[in-house]
């Protein structure tokens, strides 16, 4: 969606939205509008809107106006973007292809004008790309938001937030594309026309060169799959000449569970089973596109987990990367195989500071925390509080979650170095004890299991039902806050 800043309303608007304060109301608002929002109740809670028509200049106009909530409340920038997605939620299909959104005699600033664009512009995305039926009132109209009179500083804000809008969208895209169109090929593909011309390098390694390396343990997992398999690497040199902070997503472009083959029904949700890798392809888009002034890599694993007659079986040993072996119990926990190998490499190419890594890893992780919070799991203290508060601060929530030696124990297996599972119990943690087996002494790392926030089957405040680009936000801030100054 475009935004264009004006001094003056487009002569041709015919949709004028305002955002207020609760208990507020536009300077000068027209009495039968303002009598009409009293009678429609309306309070200026975020996201509440209040639709009016008025004529103004001898012509009829369309008048909206959305809540932001309390002025003072502590997630003020979650309440306006709530403000600007429900102007998109509201008339995204309604005709109308264009919003003015008045701001002269508003009392929001720059960086609050910002949030309230990219809740506008976020709630806009939908993948339509296979959509060949869609009814005329189906279809999206809106396609600008002209905005008049914005307080100082918000077109500078706004460059930095579009940024971070064009990541959350990529993100979305990736997981909501179908794995026919989306497999590990074409998602280095995909991340190559959207890094193009960047300053961004990325670094592809085959099935080849991954096996030269050892990473077995990565291969593994593809080997039941037609589509092969591949480890992309973008680098961005933004900030000197200090060491890297590596991000590392799990790209499993689609999960059957390979031979610990998943039921049927639900199985096609696992297309999104590459959103860790989907976050972090985003969040480097974002961070790339407004020049963050960071040293930083993200390191993707990206394979299909299948089942054919080349495919690992429950009980085979693979050896990983690092020369640890691991006894493969359950095909189904493919997610750590992926993870290890990419960790690994990423310390031995690049000695990171700290590594991140975002991956739908465990259902265990779903039934814990449900669709509201990502669990984080952390070796460095500090470093789990900075992604707590960056997961306050962008709305992707995280919840830290325990690693101890009574859980690593669980992975001990009597005939290798670990087994990739432990048992029912505390499955999401065993994961994580797995990936930090991976993790060289005195490198701060966390992990963040996404796998309940990804993909919602119901809207948000900022996103439709599908793929909620969770996670490019949560990432983007971290770096914002920690690694820009």
């Amino acid at each position: 969606m475009q935004v264009i800043f004006s001094e003056n309303l487009p002569a041709d608007a015919r949709l004028v939205a305002y955002v207020v304060d609760k208990g507020a109301l536009p300077d000068g608002l027209e009495k039968p509008l303002a009598d009409g929002a009293g009678a429609a109740r309306f309070k200026g809670n975020a996201g509440q809107l209040f639709e009016g028509f008025v004529e103004r200049d001898g012509k009829v106009v369309r008048v909206a106006i959305a809540g932001a909530g309390a002025a003072d409340a502590e997630d003020r920038s979650a309440r306006l973007e709530k403000a600007g997605a429900a102007l998109t939620a509201k008339y995204l299909t309604s005709g109308e292809k264009q919003i003015a959104l008045d701001m002269r005699g508003s009392n929001l600033s720059g960086d609050e004008l910002a949030s309230v664009l990219l809740g506008l512009r976020l709630r806009g995305w939908r993948h339509d790309a296979y959509r060949t039926k869609l009814k005329e009132e189906q279809k999206k109209t809106l396609e600008a938001v002209t905005v008049v009179g914005a307080p100082e500083g918000a077109e500078a804000e706004w460059s930095t937030q579009a940024a971070v809008a064009e990541g959350v969208e990529f993100t979305r895209t990736l997981i909501a594309e179908p794995a026919n169109k989306l497999y590990p090929v074409s998602f280095v593909e995909k991340c190559r026309a959207a890094f193009e011309g960047t300053g961004a390098e990325l670094t592809v390694l085959d099935e080849e060169q991954m096996e030269e390396l050892g990473m077995h343990a990565l291969l593994g997992v593809g080997l039941g799959s037609e589509q092969p398999s591949r480890l992309l690497a973008i680098t961005w040199n933004g900030g000197g000449d200090g060491k890297p902070t590596a991000f590392v997503g799990k790209g499993v472009t689609f999960d059957t569970g390979g031979i610990s083959l998943k039921p049927g029904p639900g199985m096609w949700d696992m297309k999104w089973d590459m959103g860790g890798a989907g976050a972090v392809a985003g969040a480097m888009l974002a961070l790339v596109k407004r020049k963050a002034k960071a040293n930083l890599v993200a390191v993707l694993g990206l394979v299909e987990n299948m089942p054919d007659g080349k495919a690992q079986r429950p009980g085979d040993i693979v050896t990983s990367m690092s020369g640890q072996t691991i006894e493969v119990l359950n095909t189904d926990a493919e997610g750590r195989l992926v993870l290890c190998d990419a960790l690994h490499w990423v310390q031995e190419e690049h000695k990171p500071a700290r590594i991140v890594d975002f991956a739908t890893l465990t259902g265990a992780m779903l039934i814990a925390l449900g669709h509201e919070h990502a669990g984080v799991f952390s070796n460095d203290d500090d470093l789990a509080e900075q992604l707590l508060a960056a997961g306050k601060a962008s709305g992707d929530k995280l919840w830290r979650m325990p690693l101890a030696p009574a859980y690593d124990k669980l992975l001990d297996s009597p005939i290798c170095d670990m087994k990739n599972i432990g048992p029912r119990e505390a499955g999401s943690i065993t994961a994580a004890q797995f990936l930090q087996r991976f993790i060289k002494d005195g490198t701060p790392w966390a992990h963040c299991d996404i796998a309940g926030t990804v993909w919602s089957d119901k809207p948000g405040a900022t996103w439709d039902k599908g793929a909620t680009g969770y996670g490019a936000r949560l990432i983007d801030r971290f770096v914002r806050d920690n690694l820009e100054g």
